[in-house]
């Protein structure tokens, strides 16, 4: 498909470029970017009031295919990424069976190329065999196959000396550590995070603690090793401290965040909504604001929707029976452009290039980017649009979020991908 965007505000954060013009797209290629360009023989996508930028890219989500398909397989996962925006998204190994082998990557690279969205996927594998946490699973293998990250999400790490180990390897391969720092002895049976507002419900804690003192052992461990790791959903004022102050010291670490942790707090709990029920948990004001601030400074890198979708039979029970997880994909840009943009925290340049342009970098993956010559994966927004979320709608097979029934700022119109509209709302 040729095509043809039409006077829309493009935003391009890699480039500098800011302004209203046209995006012409050629054999499935960013072509020419101008004022009034020549839209004869192609199909024109007019954008007028709206915003053109690189498609969303998601560091880290989970997609449930192979093995619970009765939550979200690769043919639903990615059509509700599309229409949330995103073009590429990175799904985490806690499969059935887990994505610990080459046999697995490549089913879940075939099986989205042929029956997917359109949207790219890349299957992130795991560091140890099973997810156990005991021996190092087959990361040259599965970097043969396609894996871009390995890790255990879902799971810590336990042994130090398995992450020692796995950095190493994985650097050999070209290939990085994405961390789920976890001490699981100081979560013990909490179900939310601690303070007043578990004290008031009566539901056992989750302390900081639990997050920060395995955020402190994996950059002291990336620091000892010179290697590189990468730090999943950061919820805590102390973490984002810990991440700003390894910065600093030159440690090769990088962060996220995602969209309820800068939008939510555990106040959202009050009522036992299940659907409010995460990992890590939703946290105090006090560490809403100071994620909002490293996003800001730079001190964590990118947005994550970590779209964890649910049947409704694991989420409508009590709160501490309930599984942990928000599907996010179909609500990540209107409400981080409402918590961030809206509220005078971020432009709407930073924003994309926290959900685009850096997660593209990171990853060492295509997109991110509206340069010419680029491939032509492209979101088109109006973040003027009020969205009243609605989860009945969502095309996820996963409804679970606390976001429904309220209203944001920020709509995805149109998703892009190799120059191909595959969605449109």
């Amino acid at each position: 498909m040729n095509l043809l965007i039409r006077g829309g505000r493009v935003i391009d954060p890699c480039s500098g470029v800011d302004a209203v013009l046209d995006v012409l797209v050629q054999d499935g290629k960013v072509a020419r970017i101008g004022e009034r360009l020549d839209a004869e023989g192609v199909t024109v996508l007019h954008a007028a009031g709206k915003v053109v930028a690189p498609g969303f890219i998601d560091m880290h989500c989970h997609l449930r295919d192979p093995g619970q398909e009765y939550k979200e397989d690769l043919i639903s996962g990615t059509r509700a990424a599309a229409r949330g925006g995103f073009t590429a998204v990175c799904c985490m190994p806690n499969t059935h069976p887990v994505n610990d082998n080459a046999a697995v990557t490549r089913y879940i690279i075939e099986k989205a190329q042929t029956q997917g969205s359109g949207v790219h996927v890349y299957p992130v594998g795991a560091v140890s065999k099973g997810r156990e946490g005991r021996e190092m699973a087959e990361i040259g293998r599965m970097k043969q196959a396609g894996i871009v990250a390995v890790s255990d999400d879902g799971r810590p790490v336990t042994h130090a000396n398995l992450l020692r180990l796995a950095m190493q390897y994985a650097d050999h391969f070209g290939v990085f550590i994405m961390s789920h720092s976890e001490d699981v002895d100081l979560v013990g049976d909490g179900v939310m995070h601690e303070g007043f507002i578990s004290t008031q419900l009566g539901l056992p804690g989750i302390t900081r603690a639990a997050e920060e003192v395995m955020i402190a052992r994996d950059i002291l461990v990336a620091e000892a090793e010179g290697k590189r790791i990468h730090l999943c959903h950061v919820s805590t004022r102390g973490g984002v401290q810990l991440v700003r102050e390894a910065k600093a010291r030159g440690v090769r670490v990088t962060a996220e965040t995602a969209p309820h942790y800068i939008a939510a707090t555990d106040e959202w709990v009050l009522g036992y909504d299940s659907n409010c029920r995460v990992n890590p948990p939703l946290r105090e004001e006090a560490d809403r604001q100071a994620c909002i601030a490293g996003l800001m400074d730079g001190t964590l890198d990118a947005i994550a929707t970590d779209h964890a979708p649910h049947h409704q039979d694991e989420k409508r029970v009590e709160f501490h029976l309930a599984k942990s997880g928000i599907s996010g994909f179909e609500t990540a840009f209107c409400v981080s452009h409402t918590a961030l943009v809206r509220a005078g925290h971020m432009t709407l340049g930073g924003l994309i290039e926290k959900m685009s342009t850096a997660p593209a970098r990171l990853l060492g993956v295509p997109g991110g980017t509206l340069s010419v010559g680029a491939p032509a994966d492209i979101v088109v927004l109006d973040p003027d649009r009020e969205v009243t979320v609605d989860a009945s709608r969502f095309i996820s097979r996963g409804h679970n979020t606390p976001f429904d029934g309220k209203t944001y700022f920020g709509a995805v119109c149109a998703t892009i991908v190799g120059g191909r509209i595959i969605d449109q709302a």
